[in-house]
Protein backbone atom coordinates (compact mmCIF):
# COMPACT_ATOMS: atom_id res chain seq x y z
CA UNK A 1 0.00 0.00 0.00
CA UNK A 2 2.87 2.33 -0.78
CA UNK A 3 4.01 4.35 2.21
CA UNK A 4 0.73 3.80 4.08
CA UNK A 5 0.20 1.08 6.68
CA UNK A 6 -3.29 -0.33 7.16
CA UNK A 7 -4.16 -1.72 10.61
CA UNK A 8 -7.91 -1.16 10.60
CA UNK A 9 -8.98 -4.55 9.29
CA UNK A 10 -11.93 -4.79 11.70
CA UNK A 11 -13.45 -1.85 9.83
CA UNK A 12 -12.92 -3.42 6.42
CA UNK A 13 -10.36 -5.48 4.56
CA UNK A 14 -8.90 -5.11 1.08
CA UNK A 15 -10.32 -7.55 -1.43
CA UNK A 16 -7.87 -10.39 -1.93
CA UNK A 17 -6.69 -10.50 -5.58
CA UNK A 18 -7.57 -14.21 -5.68
CA UNK A 19 -11.14 -13.30 -4.74
CA UNK A 20 -11.33 -10.56 -7.34
CA UNK A 21 -10.06 -12.93 -10.04
CA UNK A 22 -12.98 -15.29 -9.39
CA UNK A 23 -15.48 -12.42 -9.41
CA UNK A 24 -14.46 -10.66 -12.61
CA UNK A 25 -16.16 -12.95 -15.19
CA UNK A 26 -19.51 -12.42 -13.49
CA UNK A 27 -19.42 -8.70 -14.23
CA UNK A 28 -18.95 -9.19 -17.98
CA UNK A 29 -19.09 -12.59 -19.72
CA UNK A 30 -21.26 -14.38 -17.15
CA UNK A 31 -23.57 -11.54 -16.23
CA UNK A 32 -26.83 -13.47 -16.08
CA UNK A 33 -29.56 -13.23 -13.45
CA UNK A 34 -29.47 -16.32 -11.22
CA UNK A 35 -33.27 -16.39 -11.26
CA UNK A 36 -33.43 -16.60 -15.08
CA UNK A 37 -33.84 -20.32 -15.66
CA UNK A 38 -34.71 -20.32 -19.36
CA UNK A 39 -31.22 -19.82 -20.84
CA UNK A 40 -27.54 -20.52 -20.27
CA UNK A 41 -26.73 -17.03 -18.94
CA UNK A 42 -29.05 -17.61 -16.01
CA UNK A 43 -27.85 -21.18 -15.54
CA UNK A 44 -24.24 -20.01 -15.30
CA UNK A 45 -25.16 -17.45 -12.65
CA UNK A 46 -27.26 -19.96 -10.72
CA UNK A 47 -24.43 -22.51 -10.77
CA UNK A 48 -22.01 -19.88 -9.45
CA UNK A 49 -24.38 -18.99 -6.61
CA UNK A 50 -24.85 -22.68 -5.77
CA UNK A 51 -21.08 -23.21 -5.65
CA UNK A 52 -20.60 -20.21 -3.36
CA UNK A 53 -23.42 -21.38 -1.11
CA UNK A 54 -21.79 -24.80 -0.84
CA UNK A 55 -18.39 -23.28 -0.04
CA UNK A 56 -19.84 -21.14 2.72
CA UNK A 57 -21.91 -23.99 4.12
CA UNK A 58 -18.87 -26.26 4.14
CA UNK A 59 -16.83 -23.67 6.05
CA UNK A 60 -19.57 -23.16 8.65
CA UNK A 61 -20.51 -26.83 8.93
CA UNK A 62 -24.12 -26.26 7.85
CA UNK A 63 -26.38 -27.17 4.93
CA UNK A 64 -26.24 -25.04 1.76
CA UNK A 65 -29.98 -24.36 1.96
CA UNK A 66 -29.40 -22.79 5.40
CA UNK A 67 -27.43 -19.88 3.91
CA UNK A 68 -29.46 -16.77 3.04
CA UNK A 69 -27.60 -14.13 1.03
CA UNK A 70 -28.00 -10.47 2.04
CA UNK A 71 -26.31 -7.14 1.37
CA UNK A 72 -24.13 -7.47 4.48
CA UNK A 73 -24.12 -8.10 8.21
CA UNK A 74 -26.28 -5.09 9.07
CA UNK A 75 -29.10 -6.43 6.91
CA UNK A 76 -28.52 -9.93 8.30
CA UNK A 77 -28.79 -8.57 11.86
CA UNK A 78 -32.04 -6.80 10.99
CA UNK A 79 -33.49 -9.85 9.26
CA UNK A 80 -32.64 -12.13 12.17
CA UNK A 81 -33.87 -9.91 15.00
CA UNK A 82 -36.87 -8.24 13.38
CA UNK A 83 -37.76 -11.43 11.55
CA UNK A 84 -37.83 -13.53 14.70
CA UNK A 85 -39.73 -10.83 16.60
CA UNK A 86 -42.46 -10.89 13.97
CA UNK A 87 -42.51 -14.65 13.41
CA UNK A 88 -42.59 -15.57 17.10
CA UNK A 89 -44.85 -12.77 18.36
CA UNK A 90 -47.44 -15.29 19.56
CA UNK A 91 -44.91 -16.78 22.00
CA UNK A 92 -43.57 -13.54 23.44
CA UNK A 93 -41.90 -10.19 22.86
CA UNK A 94 -38.80 -10.47 25.03
CA UNK A 95 -35.28 -10.36 23.55
CA UNK A 96 -32.02 -10.62 25.49
CA UNK A 97 -28.86 -9.00 24.15
CA UNK A 98 -25.64 -7.40 25.41
CA UNK A 99 -24.61 -3.78 25.96
CA UNK A 100 -21.44 -4.27 23.91
CA UNK A 101 -23.15 -5.46 20.74
CA UNK A 102 -22.62 -3.70 17.42
CA UNK A 103 -24.98 -0.81 16.76
CA UNK A 104 -26.66 -2.87 14.04
CA UNK A 105 -27.95 -5.11 16.82
CA UNK A 106 -28.48 -2.49 19.52
CA UNK A 107 -30.31 -0.03 17.27
CA UNK A 108 -32.45 -2.80 15.81
CA UNK A 109 -33.47 -3.86 19.31
CA UNK A 110 -34.22 -0.25 20.26
CA UNK A 111 -36.36 0.13 17.13
CA UNK A 112 -38.35 -2.93 18.19
CA UNK A 113 -38.90 -1.43 21.63
CA UNK A 114 -41.05 1.17 19.92
CA UNK A 115 -43.15 -1.70 18.57
CA UNK A 116 -43.68 -3.26 21.97
CA UNK A 117 -40.61 -5.43 22.37
CA UNK A 118 -39.11 -5.94 25.81
CA UNK A 119 -35.32 -5.85 25.61
CA UNK A 120 -32.87 -6.90 28.31
CA UNK A 121 -29.37 -5.48 27.81
CA UNK A 122 -26.88 -7.64 29.70
CA UNK A 123 -23.89 -6.09 31.45
CA UNK A 124 -20.34 -7.29 30.85
CA UNK A 125 -17.44 -7.52 33.28
CA UNK A 126 -14.18 -5.56 33.08
CA UNK A 127 -12.90 -7.99 30.44
CA UNK A 128 -15.96 -7.59 28.24
CA UNK A 129 -17.46 -11.01 28.99
CA UNK A 130 -21.06 -11.65 29.94
CA UNK A 131 -22.11 -13.31 33.19
CA UNK A 132 -23.65 -16.67 32.30
CA UNK A 133 -25.76 -16.74 35.46
CA UNK A 134 -27.16 -13.32 34.61
CA UNK A 135 -27.99 -14.59 31.13
CA UNK A 136 -29.79 -17.63 32.55
CA UNK A 137 -31.74 -15.51 35.04
CA UNK A 138 -32.75 -13.00 32.35
CA UNK A 139 -34.56 -15.59 30.21
CA UNK A 140 -38.30 -15.76 30.92
CA UNK A 141 -41.31 -17.60 29.54
CA UNK A 142 -41.80 -14.79 27.02
CA UNK A 143 -38.19 -14.73 25.76
CA UNK A 144 -38.03 -15.53 22.05
CA UNK A 145 -34.41 -14.68 21.20
CA UNK A 146 -30.97 -14.25 22.73
CA UNK A 147 -28.57 -12.16 20.61
CA UNK A 148 -24.87 -12.33 21.52
CA UNK A 149 -21.98 -11.23 19.31
CA UNK A 150 -19.42 -14.00 18.76
CA UNK A 151 -16.41 -11.65 18.82
CA UNK A 152 -16.45 -7.93 19.56
CA UNK A 153 -15.49 -5.51 16.81
CA UNK A 154 -13.74 -2.99 19.10
CA UNK A 155 -11.88 -5.20 21.59
CA UNK A 156 -11.81 -8.57 19.83
CA UNK A 157 -13.24 -10.23 22.95
CA UNK A 158 -14.75 -13.66 22.23
CA UNK A 159 -17.87 -14.64 24.16
CA UNK A 160 -18.24 -18.24 25.49
CA UNK A 161 -20.65 -19.29 22.74
CA UNK A 162 -20.90 -23.03 23.60
CA UNK A 163 -21.89 -22.19 27.19
CA UNK A 164 -24.33 -19.52 25.99
CA UNK A 165 -25.85 -22.00 23.53
CA UNK A 166 -26.23 -24.60 26.29
CA UNK A 167 -28.23 -22.13 28.39
CA UNK A 168 -30.46 -21.28 25.43
CA UNK A 169 -31.01 -24.98 24.78
CA UNK A 170 -31.87 -25.52 28.43
CA UNK A 171 -34.36 -22.65 28.34
CA UNK A 172 -35.78 -23.47 24.92
CA UNK A 173 -35.02 -20.14 23.24
CA UNK A 174 -33.40 -19.27 19.93
CA UNK A 175 -29.82 -17.99 19.81
CA UNK A 176 -28.61 -15.46 17.24
CA UNK A 177 -24.99 -14.35 16.89
CA UNK A 178 -23.50 -11.51 14.89
CA UNK A 179 -20.30 -13.32 13.90
CA UNK A 180 -19.09 -10.68 11.47
CA UNK A 181 -15.66 -10.42 13.11
CA UNK A 182 -15.35 -14.14 13.84
CA UNK A 183 -16.11 -15.84 10.52
CA UNK A 184 -12.88 -16.34 8.62
CA UNK A 185 -10.76 -15.77 11.73
CA UNK A 186 -12.10 -18.48 14.05
CA UNK A 187 -13.46 -21.95 13.41
CA UNK A 188 -17.10 -20.88 13.61
CA UNK A 189 -19.53 -23.81 13.50
CA UNK A 190 -23.02 -22.56 14.42
CA UNK A 191 -24.90 -25.87 14.12
CA UNK A 192 -22.31 -27.74 16.15
CA UNK A 193 -22.19 -24.97 18.76
CA UNK A 194 -25.96 -24.59 19.05
CA UNK A 195 -26.42 -21.21 17.36
CA UNK A 196 -29.64 -20.99 15.34
CA UNK A 197 -29.03 -17.79 13.33
CA UNK A 198 -25.64 -16.30 12.47
CA UNK A 199 -24.68 -13.16 10.52
CA UNK A 200 -21.50 -12.54 8.52
CA UNK A 201 -20.16 -10.16 5.87
CA UNK A 202 -17.83 -10.36 2.89
CA UNK A 203 -15.79 -7.22 3.39
CA UNK A 204 -14.53 -8.29 6.82
CA UNK A 205 -12.74 -11.34 5.41
CA UNK A 206 -11.03 -10.04 2.25
CA UNK A 207 -14.13 -10.30 0.09
CA UNK A 208 -16.22 -7.58 -1.56
CA UNK A 209 -18.42 -5.00 0.13
CA UNK A 210 -22.18 -5.13 -0.31
CA UNK A 211 -22.66 -8.85 0.28
CA UNK A 212 -23.15 -10.97 3.36
CA UNK A 213 -25.16 -13.84 4.68
CA UNK A 214 -27.36 -15.21 7.41
CA UNK A 215 -27.26 -18.82 8.53
CA UNK A 216 -30.77 -19.96 9.46
CA UNK A 217 -31.26 -23.38 11.03
CA UNK A 218 -33.57 -25.56 8.91
CA UNK A 219 -34.14 -28.36 11.42
CA UNK A 220 -33.87 -29.06 15.16
CA UNK A 221 -35.13 -26.40 15.41
CA UNK A 222 -36.57 -25.23 12.10
CA UNK A 223 -36.32 -21.43 12.07
CA UNK A 224 -37.89 -19.07 9.58
CA UNK A 225 -37.68 -15.34 10.34
CA UNK A 226 -40.32 -13.16 8.73
CA UNK A 227 -39.02 -11.51 5.55
CA UNK A 228 -38.08 -7.83 5.83
CA UNK A 229 -37.66 -7.28 2.07
CA UNK A 230 -40.51 -8.51 -0.12
CA UNK A 231 -40.59 -9.13 -3.85
CA UNK A 232 -39.81 -12.22 -5.88
CA UNK A 233 -39.56 -14.64 -2.99
CA UNK A 234 -35.84 -15.28 -3.42
CA UNK A 235 -33.74 -17.05 -0.76
CA UNK A 236 -36.47 -19.41 0.43
CA UNK A 237 -38.81 -16.46 0.80
CA UNK A 238 -36.65 -14.81 3.46
CA UNK A 239 -34.91 -12.16 1.36
CA UNK A 240 -36.27 -11.04 -2.00
CA UNK A 241 -34.13 -9.26 -4.57
CA UNK A 242 -31.95 -10.08 -7.56
CA UNK A 243 -28.90 -11.87 -6.24
CA UNK A 244 -25.56 -10.06 -6.32
CA UNK A 245 -23.85 -12.83 -8.26
CA UNK A 246 -20.32 -11.32 -8.45
CA UNK A 247 -20.49 -10.44 -4.76
CA UNK A 248 -21.74 -13.89 -3.80
CA UNK A 249 -18.98 -15.52 -5.85
CA UNK A 250 -16.48 -13.29 -4.03
CA UNK A 251 -17.96 -14.12 -0.62
CA UNK A 252 -17.69 -17.83 -1.34
CA UNK A 253 -14.10 -17.48 -2.54
CA UNK A 254 -13.14 -15.33 0.44
CA UNK A 255 -14.53 -17.75 3.00
CA UNK A 256 -12.91 -20.68 1.21
CA UNK A 257 -9.48 -19.02 1.29
CA UNK A 258 -9.85 -17.83 4.88
CA UNK A 259 -10.83 -21.30 6.07
CA UNK A 260 -7.85 -22.95 4.41
CA UNK A 261 -5.37 -20.38 5.74
CA UNK A 262 -7.02 -19.75 9.11
CA UNK A 263 -4.67 -21.54 11.48
CA UNK A 264 -1.44 -20.35 9.87
CA UNK A 265 -2.73 -16.79 9.59
CA UNK A 266 -3.95 -16.72 13.20
CA UNK A 267 -0.51 -17.79 14.43
CA UNK A 268 1.27 -15.20 12.27
CA UNK A 269 -1.01 -12.33 13.23
CA UNK A 270 -1.05 -13.14 16.93
CA UNK A 271 2.76 -13.04 16.98
CA UNK A 272 2.76 -9.64 15.29
CA UNK A 273 -0.08 -8.35 17.48
CA UNK A 274 1.68 -9.48 20.65
CA UNK A 275 4.93 -7.81 19.61
CA UNK A 276 3.08 -4.57 18.87
CA UNK A 277 1.16 -4.73 22.12
CA UNK A 278 4.20 -5.55 24.27
CA UNK A 279 6.13 -2.61 22.85
CA UNK A 280 3.28 -0.13 23.29
CA UNK A 281 2.57 -1.25 26.85
CA UNK A 282 6.08 -0.02 27.68
CA UNK A 283 4.64 3.49 27.26
CA UNK A 284 3.85 4.95 30.65
CA UNK A 285 0.17 4.72 31.73
CA UNK A 286 -0.99 2.51 28.88
CA UNK A 287 -3.39 -0.43 29.17
CA UNK A 288 -5.13 -3.13 27.15
CA UNK A 289 -8.91 -2.92 27.04
CA UNK A 290 -10.81 -6.18 27.28
CA UNK A 291 -9.78 -9.76 27.85
CA UNK A 292 -6.34 -10.86 26.67
CA UNK A 293 -7.17 -14.55 27.23
CA UNK A 294 -10.36 -14.62 25.15
CA UNK A 295 -9.95 -12.50 22.03
CA UNK A 296 -9.34 -12.58 18.30
CA UNK A 297 -5.71 -13.21 17.31
CA UNK A 298 -5.25 -10.01 15.32
CA UNK A 299 -6.79 -7.33 17.58
CA UNK A 300 -5.60 -5.19 20.44
CA UNK A 301 -7.35 -2.15 21.91
CA UNK A 302 -5.07 0.14 23.91
CA UNK A 303 -5.60 3.31 25.93
CA UNK A 304 -2.91 5.91 26.61
CA UNK A 305 -3.81 8.06 29.58
CA UNK A 306 -4.22 11.81 28.91
CA UNK A 307 -3.87 11.28 25.15
CA UNK A 308 -6.91 11.85 22.95
CA UNK A 309 -7.15 9.02 20.42
CA UNK A 310 -8.27 11.24 17.56
CA UNK A 311 -5.40 13.67 18.16
CA UNK A 312 -2.95 10.80 18.40
CA UNK A 313 -4.07 9.48 15.02
CA UNK A 314 -3.59 12.95 13.53
CA UNK A 315 0.12 12.78 14.47
CA UNK A 316 0.56 9.80 12.16
CA UNK A 317 0.21 12.08 9.10
CA UNK A 318 -1.84 9.42 7.28
CA UNK A 319 1.05 6.94 7.48
CA UNK A 320 -0.88 4.58 9.77
CA UNK A 321 -4.56 3.69 9.53
CA UNK A 322 -6.07 2.58 12.85
CA UNK A 323 -9.31 3.36 14.64
CA UNK A 324 -10.44 5.07 17.82
CA UNK A 325 -13.66 3.02 17.87
CA UNK A 326 -16.11 1.20 15.63
CA UNK A 327 -16.06 2.39 12.02
CA UNK A 328 -19.85 2.67 12.19
CA UNK A 329 -19.74 5.18 15.05
CA UNK A 330 -16.38 6.90 14.58
CA UNK A 331 -18.05 10.15 13.54
CA UNK A 332 -19.69 10.39 16.95
CA UNK A 333 -18.17 12.53 19.69
CA UNK A 334 -19.51 10.15 22.34
CA UNK A 335 -17.08 7.69 23.97
CA UNK A 336 -17.24 4.09 22.82
CA UNK A 337 -20.23 2.30 24.32
CA UNK A 338 -18.13 -0.88 24.37
CA UNK A 339 -15.31 0.63 26.41
CA UNK A 340 -17.57 2.43 28.87
CA UNK A 341 -19.50 -0.83 29.33
CA UNK A 342 -16.32 -2.56 30.53
CA UNK A 343 -15.74 0.21 33.06
CA UNK A 344 -13.52 2.77 31.35
CA UNK A 345 -14.07 6.43 32.14
CA UNK A 346 -15.06 8.70 29.26
CA UNK A 347 -11.52 10.08 29.27
CA UNK A 348 -9.85 6.67 28.99
CA UNK A 349 -12.36 5.56 26.36
CA UNK A 350 -11.49 8.62 24.27
CA UNK A 351 -7.80 7.75 24.81
CA UNK A 352 -8.17 4.38 23.07
CA UNK A 353 -6.83 3.11 19.77
CA UNK A 354 -7.86 -0.16 18.10
CA UNK A 355 -5.22 -1.99 16.11
CA UNK A 356 -6.58 -4.78 13.89
CA UNK A 357 -3.88 -6.42 11.82
CA UNK A 358 -4.57 -8.32 8.63
CA UNK A 359 -3.48 -10.64 5.86
CA UNK A 360 -1.31 -8.08 4.09
CA UNK A 361 0.54 -6.71 7.13
CA UNK A 362 4.23 -7.56 7.53
CA UNK A 363 6.73 -7.25 10.37
CA UNK A 364 8.02 -3.92 9.10
CA UNK A 365 4.52 -2.48 9.52
CA UNK A 366 4.67 -3.31 13.23
CA UNK A 367 8.03 -1.57 13.58
CA UNK A 368 6.73 1.64 12.02
CA UNK A 369 3.48 1.52 13.99
CA UNK A 370 5.40 1.25 17.26
CA UNK A 371 7.57 4.21 16.29
CA UNK A 372 4.62 6.39 15.23
CA UNK A 373 2.58 5.69 18.35
CA UNK A 374 5.49 6.21 20.72
CA UNK A 375 6.40 9.49 19.08
CA UNK A 376 2.80 10.63 18.96
CA UNK A 377 2.09 9.89 22.61
CA UNK A 378 5.33 11.52 23.68
CA UNK A 379 4.72 14.69 21.67
CA UNK A 380 1.11 15.09 22.82
CA UNK A 381 2.04 14.60 26.46
CA UNK A 382 4.84 17.13 26.23
CA UNK A 383 2.32 19.86 25.41
CA UNK A 384 -0.45 18.59 27.69
CA UNK A 385 -1.11 20.40 30.97
CA UNK A 386 -3.48 17.57 31.88
CA UNK A 387 -0.61 15.07 31.72
CA UNK A 388 1.49 17.30 33.95
CA UNK A 389 -1.35 17.57 36.45
CA UNK A 390 -1.78 13.82 36.40
CA UNK A 391 1.94 13.29 37.02
CA UNK A 392 1.69 15.64 39.99
CA UNK A 393 -1.19 13.62 41.44
CA UNK A 394 -3.82 16.32 40.94
CA UNK A 395 -6.11 14.29 38.62
CA UNK A 396 -6.33 10.86 40.17
CA UNK A 397 -9.96 10.47 39.11
CA UNK A 398 -9.16 10.37 35.36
Amino acid sequence: MGNRIYMDNNATTPCDPRVLEEMLPYFTDKFGNAASRSHTFGWEAEDAVDKARERIADSLGVLPKEIVFTSGATESDNLAIKGIFEAYASKGKHIVTVKTEHKAVLDTCKALQKKGAEITFLQVDSEGLIDLDQLRDSITDTTILVAVMWANNETGVIQPMPEIAAICEEKGVLLFSDATQAVGKLDVKPKETGVHLLAFSGHKLYGPKGVGGLYVSSAHPRVKPAAQIHGGGHERGMRSGTLNVPGIVGLGAAINIATKEMQREAERLSRMRNRLETALLEIEESRVNGSTAHRLPHVTNLSFRCVDGEKLMATFNQKLAVSSGSACTSASLDPSHVLTAIGLSDEMAHASIRFSLGRFNVEEDVDLAIQLVRNGVDNLRKISPVWEMWKEGLLNDL
